[in-house]
């Protein structure tokens, strides 16, 4: 390019050619601009994930177990004291099946809180739960209190699934208190 330059503009021309060559490479040392953020509406995303745990706690009252498993990830992970991990939507299915066999079944939750990512893909749900279920040792009701935390991903198809499920137990005296 420098010599096509320089036979048409003689003498003076290397000069015009190194200038066109350096506006041409001007923005070379320059960083990149920052690609657009998407905004996430995290209200939103919060509110969705409350909705699919709604979803799941009204499907136990009506004994409806498809409908309880469906906020699953197809890869779920459910951990429960007491009990080895559910891995899987089929195994968490089994799970809630056998629970909505107790007459006495009952799910609720309060204090709920959800933390969501700034990309808006991940969101962590943490409550206080209190699940009524029939002691096998007594055959009488009992109330077990505890911390409940779900970590919810956003799938392929744009929905927000529970992937990880984490049921962990209070001591009495720690329930009573609300602790």
């Amino acid at each position: 390019m420098i010599e096509r330059v320089c036979n048409r503009w003689g003498a003076a021309s290397p000069l015009l050619a190194i200038m066109l060559l350096a506006g041409c490479n001007a923005g070379a040392g320059k960083a990149p601009q920052a690609e657009a953020r998407i905004t996430v509406d995290r209200q939103a995303v919060a509110a969705e994930v409350k909705a699919a745990i709604g979803t799941q706690i009204e499907a136990y009252a009506a004994r409806d177990p498809v409908k309880a498993a469906s906020i699953a990830a197809p890869d779920m992970l459910g951990m429960m004291h007491g009990a080895p991990n559910n891995v899987g939507r089929d195994a968490v299915l089994a799970q809630i099946k056998a629970q909505m066999a107790d007459p006495a079944l009952k799910l609720e939750a309060s204090d709920e809180t959800v933390d969501v990512a700034e990309a808006g893909d991940m969101a962590i749900y943490q409550a206080i739960y209190r699940f009524t279920f029939t002691n096998p040792a007594t055959g009488q009701p009992s109330v077990e209190t505890g911390n409940w935390v779900a970590v919810f991903k956003r799938q392929a198809d744009g929905t927000m699934k529970l992937s990880k499920d984490m049921v962990l137990d209070l001591p009495a005296a720690s329930a009573a208190s609300g602790h």
